[in-house]
């Protein structure tokens, strides 16, 4: 997720009150994203939020996991249908492009939201490390993987990413700045260090259920689909530059892969 692709904002500048209203939007947006994204840290690493991967009222095998497919099916449909640049279009057709992202934060926003509550944990254990020394370095990788995605965000303009450049620039009447292609800190190792981060914080767990062990295993395969569909806009969006990137850059792991 290197690049992002924004619409500029109208060259007509709406009223004082509808661009109040798009800022305001916008920040609630922010906001939830936030609240959603620190949520999401407790509930994958199993600390401080009162329900997480592993808690809950349980159910039987066959309902917990459609019940949990369905859920991560609904963000994977939203994060991925909105994401396109066929939904970009459209959705200007309705609405201001200014608040396009901040409605794609918000939305995927409340399906993890969804997610977290109506999660149904599958608690039989696949792997427990019982060493604290040991344990302690698996679950400090798991934070380094969090601090990885937030750190890359900030890279490629993390306020861009969610929405709020869009709406700081459309109420002070700006059009929004044109797209470069950056390749910044981490960006210039692999493309896609976000992707990576979440990788790290999902499987990097001192007691992996089954449950988990679902969502980790879920989520990667729907990184990789995700890579694929980013990719194959940025290659029509940049050409040549973004393919010669993608020649010399690795995907994920420097070198590598």
């Amino acid at each position: 997720m290197s690049i992002t692709m924004q619409t500029s904002t109208p060259a007509a500048i709406p009223s004082f009150a509808m661009r109040m209203l798009a800022l305001c939007y916008g920040g609630l947006a922010y906001l939830i994203f936030l609240g959603t994204f620190l949520y999401a840290v407790g509930f994958v690493s199993r600390l401080v939020v009162p329900k997480t991967i592993n808690t809950g009222p349980t159910s039987s095998l066959s309902t917990a996991l459609l019940i949990n497919l369905v859920l991560m099916s609904i963000f994977a449909v939203q994060h991925s249908g909105m994401a396109r640049q066929g939904f970009k279009r459209l959705f200007a057709r309705f609405a201001s492009p200014a608040i396009e992202r901040s409605t794609y934060v918000l939305l995927a926003s409340l399906s993890l939201i969804l997610l977290f509550w109506q999660w149904q944990p599958m608690p039989a254990v696949v792997w427990n490390i019982e060493g604290p020394v040991f344990a302690g370095v698996v679950t400090a990788i798991g934070f380094m993987g969090w601090l990885i995605v937030l750190y890359s965000t900030f890279l490629i303009s993390h306020f861009e990413l969610f929405g709020l450049t869009q709406v700081v620039a459309h109420f002070a009447g700006r059009m929004t700045a044109p797209i470069a292609f950056r390749t910044p800190g981490l960006y210039s190792l692999i493309r896609h260090p976000i992707y990576l981060g979440f990788i790290i914080a999902f499987w990097s767990t001192p007691v992996m259920t089954l449950g988990h062990l679902l969502f980790a295993s879920v989520t990667t395969a729907y990184i990789f689909v995700g890579i694929w569909l980013e990719e194959r806009d940025l290659v029509a969006f940049f050409g040549y530059e973004y393919r010669k990137y993608r020649e010399r850059v690795a995907m994920l792991l420097p070198g590598l892969f």
